[in-house]
């Protein structure tokens, strides 16, 4: 039988287009190294030889890194992909990553079994959200990078907005016109599962643990301003943040009784306003006339209908951007805070 014939090394590639072994390698694994006209020219010759590129399991031996990054997800895959802020923070991870060279891998926190397997080859970890358990910390190579995104793990760099600030400034705006019975819908704030009204003896999670705390503290900094206990403030809890999930919190906060339902709701997130301005139009609620309502995210969708949402816009490309950055070594790290912009819509002008 004829032998099959051998297969094509770098060595053999660099040779036959009179360029270094290096060379070839960043073709494929660093393209930022290489002019684009060159790196083409690589490409194609190899393909045209039947180089398929180097061998990642070889490389991984040989050197102890994969080129993989690993993004834990504090929710599940497919929620997290379809998340507009998730997605943009993804976006601007993976535009790093492949420019580098590298990989990005997902997994989901509320898959905790997933975490440990991973960890063997991930060169570095990206921590994104409130996760369900901090047990899956402990899986983790303490030797490999870390970062977290909108959640604090001490000892390691952490990327957040300005949220007590932002929250401060777009309460601050909606109370110059005094509210007769304002509300917060807050996102997943309490330490007990609770999608509904928030009891005096419902305990809420610690500034440590979620940033939604920094958000509630900068609308009560500007209750206080206003001459209005926040104690007195009634609050909402929304478990997640789909319209599935703050529908039915909504539902029962805008049927409450004409003296009852608030006419100025500050909440945590565009979805959670989205889905009240939604309710608010199904129940002939005039809006901004009859409930003001302003969001927090500044998602395009809160600017592409009428009325326009007033919210506070962060930059959820650059957050990933700038973790991903942090995670590669091509920026120092250390912990940013991101500014925010106040975005002035006609739910609440």
């Amino acid at each position: 039988m004829p032998s099959s014939p051998r297969r094509i090394t770098l060595k053999d590639l660099a040779r036959e287009l009179g360029v270094s072994t290096a060379t070839i390698s960043n073709a494929f694994n660093r393209p930022d190294q290489l002019s684009p006209k060159l790196r083409e020219h690589i490409l194609t010759e190899a393909r045209r030889l039947g180089y398929s590129g180097p061998d990642a399991k070889a490389r991984s031996l040989r050197t102890g890194r994969s080129r993989i990054i690993a993004v834990i997800l504090a929710e599940t895959l497919t929620y997290s992909l379809n998340d507009a802020v998730a997605s943009e923070l993804l976006a601007g991870i993976a535009e790093v990553l492949d420019a580098q060279g590298h990989t990005l891998l997902l997994l989901s926190g509320r898959q905790n079994t997933a975490v440990p397997g991973s960890s063997s080859i991930a060169d570095g970890f990206i921590i994104y959200g409130l996760m369900p358990s901090l047990k899956l910390f402990a899986d983790l190579p303490a030797e490999r990078p870390l970062v977290a995104v909108d959640f604090s793990i001490e000892g390691h760099a952490v990327v957040h907005v300005d949220n007590e600030p932002a929250s401060y400034a777009i309460a601050r705006h909606a109370l110059r016109t005094p509210p007769k019975r304002p509300a917060v819908v807050n996102l997943r704030l309490t330490e007990q599962p609770c999608n509904g009204r928030i009891t005096a003896d419902q305990a809420l999670l610690s500034s440590d643990r979620t940033i939604t705390r920094a958000r509630l503290a900068g609308f009560q900094r500007a209750f206080v301003e206003a001459g209005i206990d926040p104690v007195t403030v009634p609050m909402w809890n929304v478990e997640e943040n789909t319209f599935a999930v703050c529908e039915p919190v909504i539902a029962d906060l805008l049927d409450l009784p004409d003296d009852q339902r608030p006419d100025l709701l500050l909440c945590m997130s565009d979805r959670i306003a989205l889905t009240a301005l939604t309710l608010a139009e199904q129940r002939g609620i005039r809006v901004p006339e009859e409930l003001r309502i302003t969001g927090f995210d500044g998602i395009a969708e809160g600017q592409y209908r009428a009325p326009r949402l007033t919210t506070v816009r962060q930059d959820s490309v650059e957050k990933g951007r700038l973790a991903a950055r942090m995670i590669l070594g091509l920026a120092p790290a250390e912990s940013q805070l991101l500014h925010t912009r106040l975005v002035l819509g006609e739910t609440c002008p």
